[in-house]
This record gives C-alpha cells, sequence and structure tokens, in this order.
C-alpha cells in the first residue's frame, strides 16, 4: 500500500486490500508448505496475476484442509472413504489423501461433519473455478472474482482450520 501511495505500484485498492488480508492471515499459518502456497497466492494477487491467484490460493486451502483431516480425522475419514469406494486404499500419509480427488474429499468431509453442506457448496464453487482458471481456456477473471474467491477460501478454510 506504500508503495502504491509513492506512485511505485499500480495495483488497485482491491487488488491490495485482498493481499493485506492474505498477509495478516500468513502468520497465523505454521505449516511451511501451506505458508508458501497462500504466500504465492498473495504475491499473484499483487501482480494482478488473477487466475494463478486462485490456483495457488485453491492450493494452500485443500492442503489446509487436507493437513486437518490427516492430524485429527485419519481413521473415520479412511473408513468413510472405504464405505463409499471399496477400492480406497486406506491413506497414511497427507500425500495418501490428495490422491482422492479434490470433489470427493470434500463430499467425504462434509458427510463427517468436518465441514456444513452450505461450506462444502461454497469450496466447490471454488473448485469449478480454479479447474477453470488451472486449464487453457477463455476464461476472463477479474480482481472482483479473485477477491471473492479468496474471501471465501479465507473466510472459511484459513481461519476454522
Amino acid at each position: 500500500m506504500h508503495l502504491r501511495s509513492l506512485g511505485v505500484a499500480s495495483a488497485s485498492p482491491a487488488v491490495m486490500q485482498v493481499a493485506v488480508d492474505l498477509r495478516n492471515h500468513l502468520t497465523k499459518i505454521d505449516n511451511q508448505q501451506t505458508r508458501e502456497f497462500v504466500e504465492e497466492a498473495i504475491k499473484c494477487q499483487e501482480a494482478e496475476l488473477f487466475r494463478s491467484a486462485i490456483v495457488m490460493s485453491w492450493l494452500g486451502a485443500i492442503d489446509v484442509l487436507q493437513s486437518y483431516v490427516h492430524r485429527h480425522h485419519l481413521a473415520i475419514f479412511n473408513a468413510e472413504a472405504l464405505r463409499v469406494n471399496s477400492r480406497w486404499k486406506p491413506a497414511v500419509t497427507q500425500d495418501d489423501i490428495g490422491k482422492m480427488g479434490e470433489s470427493d474429499f470434500l463430499d467425504r468431509i462434509e458427510a463427517l461433519s468436518i465441514i456444513g453442506k452450505n461450506v462444502k457448496a461454497q469450496l466447490k464453487s471454488c473448485l469449478d473455478l480454479r479447474n477453470g482458471c488451472g486449464h487453457p481456456n477463455t476464461l476472463k477473471v477479474s480482481v472482483n472474482k479473485s477477491a471473492a474467491h479468496i474471501e471465501t477460501l479465507l473466510q472459511n478454510v484459513f481461519e476454522k482450520f
């Protein structure tokens, strides 16, 4: 914000506010890998690389959720995954949890009441946007779309887990 006031940075106030909000959360993230994802999302937002900011913020959020499940609910997560898919090989590590598709992962953690139905719906919307931003196509996103996506993740993942 200071650089913008000096005329050195050209990012809009909306871009900078999202970056400031994210930076406030960055100090609260203990996990190094998650912190790196969020820090990269911040840099993308500041550089007005909105598609990249959406992708990186999603990666940070899914990392938070998978880490939380791994640390606190691994046994019941595996039981639920096996109930739904008899071919599921029980996860031992957080990377093992990542072998499950992200949409299915959200379904499993909602079934376990780790997240609610409405949070799952919003996170699936974020996942759809991330998928649109992460693949070659003509999708356009602006600061507002990126900010809304990141705000959803801040309020429903980063602040809660």
